[in-house]
């Protein structure tokens, strides 16, 4: 049972699903060289392997092997350290005769362009012409979308995403509240599920399909990362003409959509989305369409490894903490057992999916999680309502003047009080509260944070030192000196313990 099993990696697989209607005839080698990028040689060379090895034909003899081209490690840093050092500005073309001349050392010219010594520079452009249909369905998809009030004021403004095969004109729609990337993956999930995954993607350069770092270079987005996982090729336009039938797409979308939609009276984003899918879609993909030029199609199945609602979702990757929790979108999320090798202090992918779920992976597995609740915010500080009567300055009980501070400020400083006299014996209170029995004018109680320092240095934030330096009223403590027999009182040299001999 070993010997039969083949591993093949998602490559081999579209190979041999190219090659399968090449050995029944179906499919002539031209076309399956244009389909893999191989020359009809290489393809021949592949169906002798294909017909006596089979399916083990297409794996790479070389896989798991060194290059047998390959240049010692010593002669590739010569070479690379003579061309910085004698050769530096030449072309590929004249370092490697020199190198060859003057070193003897034999060197590939692409070695050089490899290692990013060089880079290929256009002289001058290159003509351009009209760019003929491809040959079969799926071997290329146009995407775009058109921001448009579609449903002429009767409801909000929508963009309608769509794509369009190039070889058939045959498409594939649906209404978005805007231009965005989960739309983008919507309506590329279902071209997928309906017709299987086309060879290329032809886009404008929305930020949607490319980006640039700092320094200017390109970086993946998340579609174009979606599209690579899918093993989609993202060909780029340079211009709104470049990519023509998409754009043809939205100008009889913009004149017969619109009057569906009114005859419907479509006033929502679902309503639109009926119309478009129950009447104009079937019309175009009827009337509109051509008939390629070759009768394969070029779609390949989705393989085992192909994971739509994981692949077409926004991926966050975290670090998870020393707590086994990760952070995003200003949230936490704690990881719940059991822990696995290697997570504490590694990289997950946290995926968002077009549904609203969130799933948190780990190399090959998903793992369970919770959302931490934020901490809970502490009520606003109030200005206390004092119940006492009028005293020094108006102010009853609590900080007079103070406004309520923002949440978690500090109180005020008791420094800025102006201390007042504090009569010894029973508190403020219980004093205003006797004057009033004997009928004096009661007296406001001192404020709650002013009170005596008992004992302490007096520089505390209840009582303000005295000017002078004093002791805030308090008496210090006697100090009471230790008796003779004190360990203090002798010398080192009688506290040592001299062990026995």
């Amino acid at each position: 049972m070993e010997k039969d099993r083949i591993e093949m990696g998602q490559r081999d697989r579209d190979v041999l699903k190219v090659m399968s209607p090449v050995l029944k005839g179906e499919r002539t080698q031209a076309e399956a060289a244009r389909l893999l990028g191989l020359s009809e040689r290489q393809v021949r060379r592949l169906q002798r392997r294909l017909e006596s090895e089979g399916d083990a034909g297409v794996v790479h003899r070389l896989r798991g092997k060194p290059s047998n081209r390959r240049l010692e490690e010593e002669v590739r840093a010569r070479v690379l350290g003579l061309y910085r050092e004698k050769y530096k500005g030449f072309g590929p073309t004249l370092a490697s005769e020199k190198l060859a001349e003057s070193e003897g050392v034999a060197v590939a010219r692409e070695m050089l362009m490899a290692e990013g010594l060089w880079e290929r520079r256009r002289r001058r452009e290159v003509h351009r012409s009209r760019r003929e249909r491809r040959a079969c369905f799926g071997e290329l998809v146009q995407a775009d979308a058109s921001d448009h009030d579609w449903l002429e004021g009767r409801g909000p403004r929508m963009a309608l995403v769509g794509v369009i095969d190039d070889a058939t004109s045959r498409a594939l729609a649906r209404f978005h509240e805007s231009e965005t990337t989960e739309a983008y993956m919507d309506v590329l999930g279902r071209w997928v599920k309906k017709y299987g995954r086309p060879l290329a993607g032809y886009t404008d350069r929305h930020g949607i399909f490319r980006a640039e770092d700092a320094q200017g270079n390109a970086t993946a987005t998340q579609f174009s990362r979606a599209l690579g996982e899918l093993g989609i090729e993202l060909i780029l336009a340079n211009s709104p003409q470049a990519k023509g039938r998409v754009e043809r797409l939205w100008g009889t979308a913009q004149d017969r959509l619109v009057k569906e939609l009114r005859l419907a009276g479509a006033a929502t984003i679902e309503a639109a989305n009926a119309v478009l899918e129950s009447v104009f879609l079937p019309w175009f993909n009827r009337r509109c369409t051509v008939k390629p030029s070759s009768p394969n199609d070029a779609h390949l199945p989705l393989g085992p490894g192909h994971d739509l609602a994981a692949i077409l979702c926004r991926q966050e990757r975290r670090v998870v903490a020393n707590d086994y929790t990760i952070r995003l979108d200003n949230r936490v999320y704690q990881l719940l057992p059991p822990p696995w090798p290697g997570e504490r202090g590694g990289e997950v992918v946290v995926e968002l999916r077009l549904d609203g779920s969130m799933h948190v992976r780990f190399k090959q597995r998903y793992l369970p999680f919770r959302e931490v609740p934020p901490p809970a915010k502490a009520p606003e500080a109030q200005a206390g309502a004092g119940a006492g009567g009028a005293g020094a300055g108006g102010a009853g009980a609590g900080f007079a003047g103070q406004a309520p501070g923002p949440l978690g400020a500090l109180p005020p400083n008791p420094r800025s009080l102006t201390p007042g006299p504090i009569p010894a014996g029973a508190g403020g209170a219980a004093q205003g509260a006797e004057k009033k029995a004997k009928g004096g004018a009661a007296e406001a109680a001192p404020p709650p944070a002013v009170h005596r320092a008992g004992g302490r240095s007096g520089r505390t934030p209840a009582e303000p030192c005295p000017p002078g330096g004093g002791n805030c009223g308090t008496r210090p403590k006697a100090r009471r000196p230790p008796p003779p027999d004190h360990p203090w009182r002798r010398s080192w040299r009688d506290n040592r313990t001299v062990l026995p001999g």
